[in-house]
């Protein structure tokens, strides 16, 4: 891994991201015993604002906590894509929501039903932020899924950790679709 890894989740408040950025914080620090800055900002709205978690991941010390220019963008919605896409590095990874992201900013994109994905695995739209994570750490193995696992199970709405274990592994699956394409 480079020294810096910077990962930006974004969407809308409610659909979960915030959880997502703060699991893979927790993967990171505590699973894999890497350095890990989790920060997160959300419009005044509980739910339907602009909502966004980023993470950073070392292996070296953190001296900012903020993405800079990202290296993944995970977006669940349209105004967040259209808002964060020019802060993803040239190379970067966009992953986007299909079901809810129709103008893409580039081909370069993974576009992925994630909601859709979501209710096929687990019966909830709720669990996109999930499905999501697993196919962004699917991609990228920026942490490795045996501590993705063991975050969700830790970080995961008491009573739901099978649940969102199951929208992990959907994650996974189409994550290794893709590998298998390519």
């Amino acid at each position: 891994m480079q020294e810096r890894y910077e990962i930006r989740l974004a969407g809308e408040g409610g659909q979960g991201l915030i959880l997502a950025g703060l699991i893979l914080a927790e993967a990171a620090a505590i699973y894999d015993g890497k350095n890990a800055a989790q920060t997160q900002s959300y419009g005044p709205e509980a739910r339907g604002g602009a909502s966004k978690s980023e993470v950073i991941i070392s292996d070296g010390e953190i001296d900012y906590p903020k993405v800079i220019k990202a290296d993944v963008l995970l977006t669940l919605g349209q105004e967040a894509c259209d808002k964060y896409f020019h802060e993803l590095k040239k190379d970067g990874i966009l992953i986007v929501d299909s079901v809810n992201v129709e103008r893409v900013p580039t081909t370069r994109a993974y576009q992925v039903p994630i909601t859709q994905l979501a209710e096929e695995a687990t019966g909830r739209r709720i669990t996109a932020n999930v499905v999501g994570l697993g196919l962004l750490v699917g991609l990228t193995g920026v942490v490795s899924r045996k501590a993705a696992e063991a975050a969700v199970k830790a970080r995961a709405p008491k009573g739901t950790e099978k649940l969102n274990l199951k929208a992990l592994a959907a994650g996974f699956e189409k994550a290794e679709e893709f590998k298998r394409k390519e």
